[in-house]
């Protein structure tokens, strides 16, 4: 990643905790998911990166997940508050912004970042609890991708830290964007708009790590570079909710 302010070292996670951090390397397991059953708390990704959030950013979040059993694909953490501003889609978390994580199984690759839905964006009989409703962060996202947005310096810092763009539907065959062949901020908000409005649609900006990369590293370290993914993509969440997310000063 690109050079920055030099910062004072942070404590190490466990002391910034207040726990001993048992999280493994195996826990990303590349063909069945993020293990999650059959660990003790301290052991947990959810519970661990939960604490951690709600401790840097001094709110509570919802832990969302797709997935069942002992392995999950999908993991995604959101502010509680900005799902609570909304007026129409406050009992559920589609609408919202929210940092995820997950195993591509088909890759071969761990990916964590930022993740804002559409869900369907016509009415579908049965599933209008789905449905894109006028409160969502999604319409925040799509208007700051304009050529002087807010988003545009944000995509263009992170892609060329390594970074990683998806924008269209799930069941879509989009290549993800890279700084090598990022179209720029308004053919990407003209993709995310023309989006199939009978699927359900997505943006993520992630950090993609290779099954190598996990495994040469500790689980400490990864519980580590997670929330530093996280503290970079907030500024562009930021952009997208209806609340900020502030760093408490200790």
């Amino acid at each position: 990643m690109a050079a920055k302010e030099q910062r004072p070292p942070a404590p190490p996670i466990s002391a910034r905790l207040g726990q001993p951090v048992g999280f493994r390397p195996e826990h990303l397991d590349f063909d069945r998911g993020i293990r999650v059953g059959n660990l003790e708390e301290h052991e947990r990704i959810t519970r661990i990166l939960k604490l951690a959030l709600e401790s840097r950013y001094g709110q509570p979040f919802v832990t969302e997940r797709y997935g069942r059993g002992v392995y999950w694909q999908w993991i995604g953490f959101l502010p509680r508050a900005n799902r609570s501003a909304k007026p129409l889609s406050s009992s559920v978390s589609f609408g919202c912004a929210k940092f995820f994580l997950m195993v591509d199984t088909e890759l071969r690759q761990f990916q964590c970042g930022l993740q804002v839905e559409r869900g369907y964006a016509t009415r579908m009989r049965g599933r209008e609890a789905w449905r894109l409703a006028a409160d969502w962060d999604w319409h925040r996202l799509v208007r700051s991708l304009g050529a002087r947005g807010p988003m545009r310096g944000e995509l263009e810092r992170l892609l060329a830290d390594g970074f990683r763009i998806f924008g269209g539907t799930w069941s879509g065959a989009a290549t993800p964007f890279s700084r090598d062949n990022f179209p720029g901020v308004t053919r990407l908000r003209e993709l995310l708009r023309r989006a199939e409005p009978r699927e359900w649609a997505g943006f993520q900006l992630y950090y993609p790590m290779s099954e190598k990369e996990v495994r040469g590293s500790t689980g400490v370290d990864l519980v580590e570079a997670m929330l530093a993914v996280f503290a970079e993509v907030t500024p562009a969440m930021n952009h997208c909710m209806q609340i900020r997310l502030e760093e408490v000063q200790r």
